[in-house]
């Protein structure tokens, strides 16, 4: 659930900009790396 309320409220991804289920997986991996670069920055920091 965590994830999921960052990418919402931080990110603002509420739906979907792309149509279609390939563009669609691959707006969610973008979203989901943005994700993993920001926890790994604070892991190297903290």
């Amino acid at each position: 659930e965590p994830p999921n309320g960052w990418i919402k409220s931080v990110l603002g991804l509420r739906q979907f900009s792309m149509r279609g289920l390939h563009r669609v997986r691959a707006e969610f991996k973008l979203v989901c790396l943005a994700l993993n670069l920001r926890r790994m920055c604070s892991m190297q920091s903290g």
